[in-house]
């Protein structure tokens, strides 16, 4: 499955309105701080931009950014809210995709780095890091802990949202290091649910239904 299968249009289309925490001013607003700081004089190149929920306000800063992005359905929506000229994406895998230029920040937020299932993938996406960066560079990577503790003996998921229109929930595999989260939502009044979003699993990430 690619992830132009996995993230749908439709849950492309979604996504920024089922992220409204992540994009508020208290969460975005000491991450773009830190970023550009990084990034200093330099350019930033922002591993699986997305929708741009990071980088597009990045680059309102004045920060020249330029992003990887496997979905096609994410950059459309990024493309949606600024032009290439401004903020160009190049279609591919943030392990091996390589842009022109040199960079002083490379970033990966979001867990986003569990979307490579494997340690060697994984490997290969410091690689290219180093790849794009010149001397001094700076790779940053936002990856949140496994709640393994809140997990009692014989049970095998943990909520973390439960609200009159969505669930969500994660399940962990302690043998293979997986974790899978599971959205839920509620489409209008008529009691119908949907998959908001592809889960995010550790070491990597897998869609939930």
């Amino acid at each position: 499955m690619t992830s132009s299968e996995l993230w749908t249009r439709t849950t492309a289309d979604r996504y920024d309105a089922g992220e409204t925490e992540m994009s508020s001013a208290a969460v975005l607003g000491p991450t773009l701080a830190f970023l550009a700081e990084l990034a200093g004089d330099g350019r930033a190149l922002e591993f699986a931009i997305g929708t741009g929920r990071v980088g597009v306000p990045l680059r309102e800063r004045g920060v020249p950014v330029v992003g990887i992005e496997l979905s096609e359905h994410m950059a459309a929506v990024l493309r949606g809210k600024i032009d290439e000229d401004t903020l160009p994406v190049v279609i591919g895998d943030m392990a091996t995709t390589v842009v022109p230029g040199e960079f002083t920040l490379v970033y990966l937020v979001y867990n986003t780095i569990t979307n490579l299932l494997t340690q060697d993938e994984q490997v290969e996406c410091f690689r290219n890091a180093a790849r794009h960066l010149g001397p001094g560079g700076r790779f940053v990577i936002e990856l949140g802990v496994p709640p393994l503790r809140l997990l009692p003996p014989g049970q095998v998921a943990v909520p973390f949202d439960v609200s009159e229109r969505h669930l969500g929930f994660d399940t962990f595999d302690l043998v293979e290091q997986m974790l899978v989260s599971h959205h839920f939502t509620r489409d209008g009044d008529d009691g119908r649910t949907t998959a908001a979003t592809p889960g995010t699993a550790t070491p990597g990430r897998r869609s939930s239904t």
